[in-house]
Order: structure tokens, then sequence, then C-alpha cells
């Protein structure tokens, strides 16, 4: 029997970087996720398709399932060698993950572009747990690593305030986001996907300190509550100026868009990928004259 597994991307509004170390975070769950279907298939083997959000497949491949339920394939290529890992992972914490069924035919489908940078990698993991019947933290913890702050959106599906745990596992809190404001809050893709793994590298080199990451902490809790559009600016300024401070890198609004009136801030890794904006209409216009096409708005871009 055929079966479809679905997480949404996420935006993480406050908290890169420190959320690592365990500062407090802000997550939301964007409208755009990705799907993964299993079906059941007479042959011992993994016939793999990944569907960009045109339906086109940008990967494929076929794993043999060995006698010993061990994966083996041919390829040498990173996405491969990456799968074969996840998979095993889940092997690992469920052993009786994939001995139901000879083989299967699984399909993975993103709704966003690969180069929006919304989670193809958090959602796949959110997806395998599902299919493996694991603890997504677990199988993140033993294949790619990370916050799990991305997890903790896919899987609840709703803005989150996140903290990275220890043996009890993360703090998470699901809250709603009634910002009066909404309508002024957009989102400008930088035409180029950021590598987290870089970014986290070269926070990790970072001096860090424990008073802007609690200053970052408390932050991220004060801002769901912002009931005026300048309290939501005056926050977000500062929380682009103590990181910065952290990573010794300029703020994207300084970088970019030094001459733009109001208030721009990077989302996750700095350097790509989203980045949020206040104004209005008119200042979407600002963006489309520096060549950034892909502007969403609130509405658009986050899951209700």
């Amino acid at each position: 029997m055929k079966q479809t597994f679905y997480s949404p991307g996420k935006l993480l509004l406050t908290g890169e970087y420190v959320v690592l170390d365990g500062a407090q975070a802000l997550a939301i769950p964007t409208k755009f996720g990705q799907s993964l279907s299993v079906e059941p298939i007479s042959e011992s083997k993994i016939e793999w398709t990944s569907l960009d959000k045109n339906h086109t497949p940008w990967y494929e491949t076929v794993l043999v399932i060995n006698s010993e339920n061990e994966i083996t394939t041919t390829a040498t290529d990173s996405i491969s060698t990456t799968l074969i890992d996840i998979l095993q992972a889940a092997q690992r914490i469920n052993p009786t993950f994939l001995l139901k069924n000879k083989g299967f035919r699984v399909t993975t489908t993103l709704q966003f572009p690969r180069e929006w940078g919304l989670g193809s990698s958090s959602t796949l993991i959110t997806n395998i747990a599902l299919w493996a019947d694991v603890d997504a933290f677990k199988l993140l913890d033993s294949s790619f690593g990370g916050s799990g702050y991305d997890i903790a959106v896919a899987q609840r599906k709703s803005p989150i305030l996140y903290r990275k745990g220890g043996l009890d596992g993360p703090f998470l809190k699901s809250l709603p986001l009634k910002w009066p404001f909404m309508n002024s809050i957009f989102f400008v893709h930088l035409n180029r996907k950021q590598d987290s793994k870089e970014g986290i590298a070269n926070y990790r080199n970072a001096h860090k300190s424990a008073a802007k990451s609690a200053r970052i902490s408390a932050i991220s809790e004060k801002l769901p509550t912002c009931e005026s559009i300048s309290h939501f600016e005056g926050l977000l300024q500062e929380h682009e100026s103590i990181i910065s401070e952290i990573i010794g890198v300029e703020t994207v609004k300084q970088l970019l868009f030094s001459d733009y009136p109001r208030t721009v801030k990077s989302l996750g890794a700095w350097g790509g990928d989203f980045v949020l904006a206040v104004g209005n209409e008119a200042h979407k216009a600002y963006f489309r004259e520096k060549g950034y096409k892909t502007i969403l708005s609130f509405e658009e871009m986050v899951a209700g």
C-alpha cells in the first residue's frame, strides 16, 4: 500500500547561529514543503526519484537491499552517500525498518525551488523519520547534525519558540503570530543559496558571548508579542547588530541595501537565501530595481 508523508519548509526569524549553543529562536513554517511517497515493490531494491517543483527529476538512483538488509550502491556522488547515511541511521534506530517489504519505490517532491533554502534537507529527514517510525531528532543527530529547530517546525507545522535541548530533548512552544502589521512584512530572495555548513563552521571559530546570546533569547521571546511595527523593527535591528558583532560579518543591509529606509534582516545562514524586509508595495520596487525578482508577502510565504 502506498504511503505519503509531508513536511513544511521553514524560516528562522531569530537566533541564527546562536541557536546551536542553546539560545532561544523563533521559527516559522512555510506554505511550501516536501512530500515523500513510498510504494512497495517485489524486488530487493529502493528505486529513488527526487522531483523539483516542476515535477522534473533532479536526482535518481537505485539502492540495493542485500540479504542482510544492508543498503548498498555503486554510486559515489555526495547525494547518494548522504541518502544512504540517513537510511542506515534510521535502521540503527529502528532495526525493523525496511524489513516489511522486499523493496520500495520512493518519490520525493519539492514545492519550492531548491535554491530557496527553505529546508529540502530538514523536510527529507522529517519525512524519512515518519516512514521509518523513528524520532526525527535522533535521526538528525545521527546524520546531518544541527540545532534541530527546522525539524521541530516541520513536526509542529506552526510558529515555534525553540531551544536546543540535552538528554531530555529540545524545548519548543507553539504560538500564534497575530501581528497587526503582517501586511508590512515581505521576503526577498537574494538570488543565491547559502551553504549553512560553511556559515556554521565560521561561527564555531567566532568569539562567543553569553550576554549576547541571552539578549538574542530575550528578543526571540519578545518578538511574537510586538503590537507596533516600530517595536518590531527595533528588535530586528538590534538582533542584526548583535549577530554581526558575534560572527564578524556586516549585516545584509550594510552590504547590499544601505540606502533602504526600513529594516532588512537575514534569515538563517548569512549571505544567501531569503531576507525579511519591512515596507509597503512601493518599497518592493526598490528590490526589483536592484534585480531581486522573487518577493513574497507574509501571507504568500508563511503557513497559517
